[in-house]
């Protein structure tokens, strides 16, 4: 089994003052509000949106990635800044999914690039040191060229998921061993991630996984969100560490 010691060398602090090496596994919930609240008005799902995101960060989620790219600069800016200011004084990250003007005006811990997107020296650049930058990663054979600065990859789909349409196969555990096997950069899964395959994804060596529908499917089996994702949270906590030791 891989150990982790290279995943989890301290990375630069987020406004909070904290490592993405102080939490293990990294946990990442992605935004998706017509999921959460299908068939309602933008702005009721845009306050269960910032709700949802509460609980989660009360439920002990390390960073959110807000990706609601169908709304326009100022909607998304105004709905990034209510998720900051929700979370103020939790331990979580909100990120913006490849728009850093909006995580910029926002006040965002930073920004999630798509595989893509404008390189992430050119972001660090218009960010403050502490940002943070990550990437997703479809093509294993594009991993050796990414930067090192970078805070995490989010690889997949790993496994079928109805939320991650992208041509071709999934890629597998196969793939997303050989990926982290190959960088020094955390690598979180994502696709199709549920918690009977997490045990599978910790063994590869991964520092984390990412989704939509997991969390989204777990707060509702709950009597409320905080209570159902506080309890996949601790699940998560308990199946990385019955895998082994991460070093």
């Amino acid at each position: 089994m891989k150990t982790r010691s290279k995943l989890l060398s301290p990375g630069p602090m987020n406004p909070k003052g904290e490592t993405l090496s102080t939490r293990r596994p990294l946990i990442c919930l992605v935004t998706d509000r017509q999921r959460l609240s299908p068939g309602v008005s933008l702005d009721c799902q845009v306050n269960n949106l910032v709700g949802f995101v509460t609980s989660a960060a009360e439920a002990g989620i390390g960073v959110v990635q807000v990706r609601e790219r169908d709304l326009s600069g100022r909607a998304l800016t105004s709905l990034v800044s209510r998720c900051v200011k929700a979370t103020a004084g939790s331990a979580m990250h909100v990120v913006v999914n490849d728009r850093a003007d909006v995580a910029l005006a926002s006040g965002a811990a930073g920004v999630h690039l798509r595989e893509d997107s404008v390189e992430e020296e050119r972001v660090r650049t218009l960010g403050p040191p502490a940002w943070l930058v990550s990437r997703a990663v479809h093509d294993p054979s594009k991993v050796l060229s990414m930067s090192s600065t970078l805070d995490y990859l989010v690889f997949g789909s790993v496994f079928s998921s109805p939320s991650k349409t992208m041509p071709g196969a999934p890629v597998g555990l196969g793939a997303l061993g050989r990926v982290i096997s190959q960088t020094g950069i955390p690598v979180l899964a994502i696709g199709g991630v549920c918690e009977g395959r997490l045990k599978e994804v910790w063994r590869t060596g991964a520092a984390g996984f990412a989704g939509i529908g997991l969390f989204i499917e777990s707060a509702r089996l709950s009597s409320n969100w905080t209570a159902g994702l506080t309890e996949l949270v601790q699940r998560a906590r308990q199946s990385f560490d019955s895998v082994g030791p991460h070093v």
